[in-house]
């Protein structure tokens, strides 16, 4: 898992569109970037390729590079294996069924002469063609949860039994895919849903759809913070790693804030006060209601990445109002009574339990929690390890700034961040993993 391990590639397969050629470009390969983002439907990769000889054998006898030899053209299939490089790295592996190939969705950088060939290669993975290739019309009843319906469009339409974790929502709701497509669909009730903790628990709304190592993923936001945190600890020190550091695999290399906090961003968004003026579309009464996060801030029901209550500054002349309880957007919409179904009735909105769905509530709620969870943002870059993914929650150990010539843990940088983005770099000198992490409070928690 060390940065100075190089990494060994057991198998880099491409084959043909039309299945009747393969080729092994493992020598070739220089660098291998893989991808996964909480706020992406699908993995992707990069592969930089240099291939100095003749490859494949052409139709008139003679050998040809890769890219006009096999050809590369867009749509084939990548077989990739590489080997862990330590006693707890796994490595990755994407040859063990067909379905987890990857593809060629582009081509770039395309540099080719007598003597040798340069490329690359962007990968997507099998869904994200079938998600351009399908649609969603079928109508989903009022009486199933969000998240059945959304495992039912992950294997009905994305064919796909690449299934990670589906956290059970606790609210239903009835729609017509209206011809949209799978990833958009999905990416639209995550705003909408909320996760079911037991009879008579709460939870705030907000979902996230997103896919890693172990397959697709419909997550609450909540019950992604409240998970244990990795096994172990990562510390800040920055330096040349040493192969024989006992410490080593677990050494922050680099570190650099992103962003601390977006203020102005989030009162445009309404993301901690805003009006809702919805229309009742059976009995035109109007609907308005006053969203306060202020009413959820330092609730048993609101999971924090902090140790510390997110405070909201007063700013008005009346010092017991925060920003949390002044509106700073209105947003106007129709009410969905459930008027897909026959008996629809005004009682369809009037009464909680028949309730198809109310967006007054899921949309405020995910708009504050998807906001509040992007408030801090960091990138670190660690040694490889393969057996993180996006969405776990590690402990970041960072020094305080003092004279002290023994460091202890700052208070308020340190402790609990979500990995949102991570990118693992392979390549023959070295590999290491990037990492964007985020939290929505400061302090240590442990």
């Amino acid at each position: 898992m060390a940065a100075v391990d190089p990494s060994i590639y057991e198998k880099f397969i491409v084959e043909s569109a039309d299945g009747n050629r393969t080729v092994d470009i493992s020598q070739g390969v220089v660098g291998f970037i893989y991808y996964e983002n909480i706020l992406a439907p699908s993995v992707t990769g990069t592969v930089v390729v240099v291939n100095t000889g003749g490859t494949i054998e052409g139709d008139d006898g003679k050998k040809q590079g890769i890219y006009n030899g096999l050809p590369l053209r867009g749509g084939e299939r990548v077989m990739i294996k590489i080997a862990g490089n330590s006693k707890t790295n796994n490595g990755l592996d994407f040859t063990k069924d067909p379905t987890q190939y990857f593809y060629i969705g582009s081509i770039s950088n395309v540099t080719v002469d007598a003597e040798k060939e340069i490329f690359t290669l962007h990968l997507i993975s099998r869904e994200s063609i079938t998600n351009q290739t399908v649609r969603v019309g079928r109508k989903f009843p009022t009486s199933q949860t969000i998240s059945d319906s959304v495992s039912d469009i992950i294997k009905d339409y994305l064919k796909s039994d690449k299934i990670g974790t589906i956290d059970t929502t606790q609210n239903k709701y009835g729609f017509i895919g209206n011809l949209k497509k799978p990833f958009a669909i999905i990416t639209w009730l995550a705003s909408k849903s909320v996760a079911y903790n037991g009879p008579g628990k709460d939870s705030t709304a907000g979902f996230l759809f997103y896919q890693t190592q172990q397959g697709f993923n419909f997550r609450s936001v909540d019950n992604l913070i409240d998970q244990s945190p990795f096994g172990e600890d990562y510390t800040y020190s920055p330096g040349v790693v040493k192969f024989d550091e006992p410490s080593k695999d677990f050494k922050i290399i680099k570190y650099a804030i992103d962003r601390n906090q977006d203020l102005l961003g989030k009162l445009q968004r309404g993301a901690y006060s805003s009006e809702r003026y919805y229309i009742n579309p059976v009995s035109f009464k109007p609907d308005i209601r006053h969203f306060k996060s202020s009413d959820y801030m330092g609730q048993d029901g609101i999971k924090n990445l902090g140790d510390e209550q997110i405070a909201l500054p007063n700013i008005s002349d009346d010092d017991s109002k925060s920003l949390g309880d002044l509106p700073t957007r209105i947003f106007v919409g129709m009410l969905d009574v459930g008027t897909i179904e026959k008996t629809t009735t005004d009682k369809g909105w009037n009464d909680p339990v028949e309730r198809n769905a109310d967006p007054a509530k899921t949309q405020a709620q995910s708009m504050m929690r998807y906001n509040q969870l992007m408030s801090q943002v960091a990138e670190i870059t660690v040694p490889l390890n393969t057996n993180l993914t996006a969405g776990t929650i590690i402990r970041c150990i960072f020094p305080s700034i003092d004279r002290e010539k023994k460091k202890s843990p700052d208070t308020q940088s340190s402790g609990l961040y979500m990995i949102s983005e991570l990118a693992h770099y392979f390549d023959g000198k070295g590999s290491y993993t990037k990492l964007k992490i985020v939290r929505d409070s400061s302090g240590r928690k442990w």
